[in-house]
């Protein structure tokens, strides 16, 4: 990897950092019109959506404050990177081999 890329990265994930410690301070309480329809369906029936591991951006474990939303946040941003890294190593692999064929 060349040390402009890297380099891109490393700057991409620590703003994604950034964006994931300050958002729960900086975020709305008031749900927006998506998640207020979603919250008027779900009431009247039950919907086929799996619930997801951390709803609201929150650990149920911490309980409801901002730094339990951080830590959902890092997480999920951690999780979304290192899928994409291997992803990436995937089509990589797959690219040379063609190209060796």
């Amino acid at each position: 990897m060349r040390p402009k890329d890297r380099n891109l990265i490393i700057v991409a994930v620590v703003a994604c950092l950034i964006i994931g410690v300050m958002a729960p301070f900086i975020a709305s309480n008031n749900p927006d019109g998506l998640e207020k329809t979603a919250q008027q369906i779900s009431s009247k029936e039950e919907s086929g959506v799996i619930n997801s591991p951390f709803t609201d951006y929150q650990i149920t474990l911490l309980g409801d404050n901002p730094f339990s939303g951080i830590i959902a946040m890092i997480i999920g941003i951690l999780i979304v990177l290192g899928l994409g890294y291997v992803i990436a190593l995937i089509l990589k692999k797959r690219k040379t081999k063609e190209n060796s064929e």
